[in-house]
């Protein structure tokens, strides 16, 4: 049901929905947990009433500072109907309605924004629960946890105030739990918090249960644009005007006794992909005691054999929702007095090994087809499974293990909290953030370490899931490590982390090292270097199922994918490389970096030359150094198309420092010394010298301005060809010419090209079909794209420079100067350099694209920046109709899947 008017005065927006009005189709207006209460209950399944405010009434709050004045109407109306249905009475002192009050956006944002939960007590209806349930326990443990919540999250009190009134109190009472606090004890410690919440706000704890739903609600609504969820949506690259529902639910109680409990649950291991329940269970606890890892809870398993009838009515609801969802979800239950009510699902966050097993798995199953098993899977994903592993041996002894709650190998200097962890990170410092327990408050820190390590909390707990979602290697519920916050170090038994000690933990086993623990190839690179057979060889049946399932995967990729996928490769090393993982072909051999090290001087030679001789002895040198690397790199990359750029260094790459030079002058003139041969060095250095050496002599300018030094190189290049072709080699060469801003640099540049070919044609008597074309890395290239079309056989978009050159950057500079404010500001949701700008550098492309073939309808085309490689780029290139993308060699397999799942996503 989409959002429409009714109402009784006039025709009015519709800001609420019962669960009974909605379903799993209506994320954008009821967020997504409101959009699966509402299909659970159509479904069936025990799920507690309730009733969930939209989007729309937050946007329209945030908009205006106010909620629209439909809204308090259409609450009240719900609120008693809800009442209606539970036979309570909302702040009723005898049959209280407790509720809940919970943010859903769109998209999960896992621990991002607020919830608080039995709404509805005050100090008249706490009595009345308690006579009601006969458990004034319950009752006085309920009220503390909404005034701390509220304390928290409405009025913005620090946690910490009531965590250490709880501390001190537990501490008098001799306990070290807070569900073994007596009656009277917790009734001690609602008059503490009541107090905490009067001296910090400066107004007592509202009494009236309404103004505690409203304030709540807006809460919520606030919670939004706190600075944590505006991180994790930069993160993960979530629009910021899409605003979160509220979902209002009557409560259901896992804290009423040892018959009563709360849990979080997986139809699969949302860490290995494993089949079966996974999950955790806390006896006479409420959800948030699970999610914020404060007190480590059982098992599933442990779960079945406590309560195995409860057990079987869990599961086969898992069952019937995986099966409705066709894909792992992710469950919160509560069990109230034997009891069972679904709080929510939805589809779980996964790690990458496990999405490519689940994938497979759903496929055999018969639940999904191969399409929508590609689709779930990502090239990012993939890129993880890529990174190395620990090499354990012998000497290798862990001092402790905890929970494996998200795969991977972090090495790291140990750090304590979040700010801390977020500075060390900024300078460059690999970091380990070290905590008791994560709470939304520490993202920041979270996303800035390379691992995370909890002694409390299990895998469904903050630190894990946020983990999962965010790709961190993490640790949680080590509970042999005790760890001190405020004096930053952690013991394991003998063993003791100092803050900046270097650790290393293992997302996949869960053990600890206080030391550095080298790593290894990871199974996955194995497996895309060398086949399935040998990186299946003596592995578990884990690491078998997944190298299986992602063989299948990118199999099928291939299959589908429009865009060819090559590789930028400069050497026949790293063609080999390629070739391995897959690329079907070299779209760029940067020949520049032929005569990086020891090579340098060669060209330094060509360029400072100032008598045609000393050029072509610098040429007769050059040349077949040349005709041999290109002779290797045609060698291995037999069959299939190799494009060779020519020369694109700025100048300042290959000639002496100019800087150095004039101290060098200078002390020598000091000490009455005089060498003519360093002088003319630093003459003509100094004439050839540029202010920006990255728009001066490069690229194509240096072939016309330096005659021979472009012919040499094709030549070097035909004669390889040739030898090929004489050994019974199918070579395929393309040219490259670089930095092309006009039709007539091309031209002039082609010409002289083809005189070289046909020379070497004649010569050896052996005919050389060579493509020769440009890339199009400025923007008067990509505008004038209709006349170079017509003198060039392909385009290569060099979106790295294009983009330099679009935005008036300069990348070396702008990166460290002002990119990480600009993040912060949202003038970037991601760098350009990293995803293309779709509406400024994208736009250039697909003018280029357009332009360019209505002056040739054959002209093929393609990308060769490190966008090639990036998945999001990957699915624009699809789009604007190119040819093929190029990478480098170990990202190819990564630009194969996307590929693929971009011909299925343009369908």
């Amino acid at each position: 049901m989409a959002a429409g008017r009714s109402g009784d005065l006039g025709m009015t927006t519709k800001y609420v929905y019962a669960f009974a009005e909605g379903n799993r189709d209506l994320k954008d207006l009821l967020g997504g947990k409101g959009a699966n209460l509402a299909e659970m209950t159509r479904l069936g399944i025990p799920v507690p009433p309730g009733f969930i405010i939209t989007t729309d009434a937050c946007k329209k709050y945030l908009s205006e500072g106010k909620a629209p004045l439909e809204l308090e109407v259409q609450v009240t109306r719900s609120l008693r109907r809800l009442e209606d249905e539970s036979q309570k009475r909302f702040g009723d002192g005898e049959n209280p309605l407790l509720i809940s009050v919970r943010s859903g956006a769109k998209n999960s944002m896992p621990g991002m924004m607020e919830t608080i939960l039995n709404v509805g007590l005050n100090d008249k209806s706490v009595v009345g629960l308690g006579e009601q349930t006969k458990n004034p326990r319950f009752a006085w443990d309920a009220y503390r946890r909404l005034i701390q919540m509220f304390g928290k999250t409405v009025l913005g009190i620090e946690g910490s105030k009531f965590a250490n009134a709880m501390a001190e109190l537990s501490k008098s009472e001799g306990v070290t739990q807070d569900h073994l606090l007596s009656v009277s004890a917790l009734q001690r410690l609602v008059t503490i918090y009541k107090e905490i919440v009067e001296t910090e706000s400066g107004s007592p704890f509202p009494q009236d249960p309404r103004a505690q739903l409203d304030l709540s609600v807006y809460a919520v609504f606030d919670s939004w644009n706190t600075e944590r969820a505006k991180l994790y949506r930069r993160r993960e690259r979530i629009a910021d005007d899409l605003g979160t529902a509220v979902n209002v639910v009557a409560m259901v109680f896992g804290n009423m006794g040892e018959d009563s409990g709360t849990g979080v649950c997986f139809t699969r291991d949302p860490a290995t992909g494993e089949r079966g329940a996974y999950g955790d269970y806390l006896a006479n606890a409420q959800g948030e005691d699970v999610v914020s890892g404060i007190r480590t809870p059982l098992t599933l398993a442990d779960f079945r054999t406590k309560a195995p009838k409860l057990f079987d009515e869990l599961a086969g609801i898992m069952y019937r929702l995986e099966t409705h969802y066709r894909d792992i979800c992710d469950i919160e239950f509560t069990v109230e007095r034997g009891k069972l009510w679904i709080l929510q699902t939805r589809v779980a966050k996964r790690t990458p090994a496990a999405a490519f097993r689940i994938a497979i798995q759903l496929v055999d199953e018969q639940l999904i087809t191969m399409d929508e098993a590609l689709m779930r899977v990502t090239g990012n994903q993939l890129a993880q499974l890529m990174f190395p592993q620990f090499q354990r041996d012998d000497a290798h002894k862990p001092i402790a293990i905890g929970i494996p709650a998200s795969p991977g190998a972090a090495v790291g200097a140990a750090v304590f909290d979040s700010i801390r962890a977020a500075e060390r990170a900024a300078t460059g410092e690999k970091v380990i953030l070290i905590r008791r327990e994560t709470n939304p408050d520490d993202l920041g820190g979270m996303l800035a370490s390379v691992g995370i390590l909890t002694s409390r909390g299990g895998k469904t707990s903050h630190a894990a899931v946020v983990a999962r979602g965010v790709g961190k290697t993490a640790v949680c519920g080590a509970e042999d490590l005790e760890v001190n916050e405020v004096e930053r170090f952690a013991l394991a038994g003998q063993a003791r982390i100092n803050e900046g000690d270097l650790i290393s933990i293992d997302g996949l086993t869960g053990e600890i090292y206080n030391l550095e623990v080298p790593v290894a190839p990871s199974t996955v690179v194995t497996y895309l270097k060398d086949g399935i057979t040998n990186a299946t060889q003596n592995k578990d049946e884990a690491t078998q199922d997944l190298i299986k399932s992602i063989d299948r995967l990118l199999r099928h990729a291939d299959r589908r994918r429009r865009l060819l996928v090559r590789a930028n490769a400069d050497t026949a090393a790293d063609s080999d490389v390629a070739r391995r993982f897959g690329a079907e072909g070299i779209g760029l051999c940067r020949t520049e970096h032929m005569f990086l090290g020891e090579r340098r001087v060669l060209i330094e030679r060509v360029i400072l030359a100032d008598t045609q001789k000393k050029r072509d002895d610098a040429f007769a040198v050059l040349l077949p150094m040349q005709r041999k690397d290109f002779r290797e790199m045609l060698e291995v990359m037999d069959g299939l198309a190799t494009t060779i750029r020519l020369l694109d260094p700025p100048l300042h790459e290959f000639l002496p420092d100019l800087g150095d030079l004039k101290v060098k002058s200078a002390l020598a003139k000091e000490r009455g010394e005089k060498n003519e041969s360093d002088e003319e060095l630093l003459h003509a250095v100094a004439r050839m010298h540029e202010s920006n050496p990255m728009l001066g002599l490069r690229g194509v300018r240096l072939g016309l301005v330096f005659a021979g030094l472009y012919e040499l190189q094709v030549r070097a290049i035909a004669e390889a060809m040739a030898d090929r072709i004489e050994v019974g080699g199918n070579p395929k060469v393309e040219i490259m010419i670089p930095l092309v801003g006009s039709h007539m640099e091309l031209k002039l540049t082609r010409q002289s090209a083809e005189r070289v070919i046909k020379e070497v044609e004649v010569e050896r008597r052996v005919e050389l079909p060579i493509d020769i074309g440009t890339m199009i890395e400025l923007p008067r290239a990509a505008l004038t794209a209709n006349r170079i079309g017509m003198v060039a056989d392909f385009f290569s978009f060099g979106t790295n420079d294009l983009t330099q050159t679009t935005w008036g950057f300069s990348r070396d500079d702008v990166e460290a100067e002002f990119f990480s404010r600009y993040l912060e500001l949202g003038v970037f949701t991601i760098s350009p350099f990293e995803t293309i700008d779709q509406f400024g550098v994208g736009e250039l492309m697909q003018i280029a694209v357009e332009r360019g073939r209505q002056s040739n309808p054959n002209i093929h085309l393609g990308v060769c920046g490190e966008h090639g490689g990036d998945p999001e780029s990957i699915h624009f290139f699809n789009s604007i109709g190119l040819d093929y993308v190029s990478c480098s060699p170990y990202r190819v397999p990564v630009a194969r899947l996307e590929a693929g799942r971009a011909a299925l996503a343009s369908i």
